[in-house]
């Protein structure tokens, strides 16, 4: 019997992101591996379910029932009553702020493995969330900089004249 991940749909406030995109559903439909995503799963970070189902995915609401689920955020208490007793949860889990979370994990004997624990080291860099993700958000911090300052960022030479470069400081 193959291996089964599912990737259920993320319900904090706010959260675009999605577990696992069709890519990497691909990649692990080609290794053997069975994956579920819950419907609309993929939505917010404009994934469609046809996107999902063409990378080979199963789409429907097992994705719970899986060996493996992953997740971006941490579960809500309903969403870890829907886990399988004995599966495997990986995502952003934040065990020293959840308060329940963990008692409720090992009751019905569900291991957890929190990705922003992973330490920043080169062997574990391929589960290094924290920097790809803090890449991203620099990115697009520049972005949202860029289209709320009246100036332009690189220096322009037009015709009508150089249009000097704004000048940036970026803490943190």
């Amino acid at each position: 019997m193959p291996m089964r991940i599912g990737v259920p749909k993320e319900t904090a406030a706010g959260e675009r992101r999605v577990a696992l995109v069709p890519d990497a559903v691909a990649a692990l439909v080609k290794s053997g591996v069975m994956v579920t995503i819950e419907p609309g799963a993929g939505e917010s970070a404009y994934f469609r379910d046809a996107d999902y189902q063409q990378a080979g995915a199963q789409v429907g609401p097992e994705a719970w029932t899986a060996d493996i689920v992953l997740k971006v955020q941490k579960p809500t208490a309903g969403e870890v009553g829907r886990l399988r007793e004995g599966a495997v949860l990986i995502g952003l889990l934040q065990p020293a702020s959840s308060g329940e979370l963990l008692p409720q994990l090992a009751a019905r004997n569900v291991t957890g493995l929190a990705l922003e624990l992973v330490p920043r080291i080169s062997r574990a860099q391929k589960m290094d969330v924290l920097s790809s993700q803090a890449s991203v958000a620099g990115y697009k911090a520049v972005l949202f900089a860029a289209e709320r300052l009246s100036k332009y960022f690189p220096m322009l030479m037009t015709a009508a004249g150089t249009i000097p470069p704004a000048k940036v400081l970026v803490l943190g």
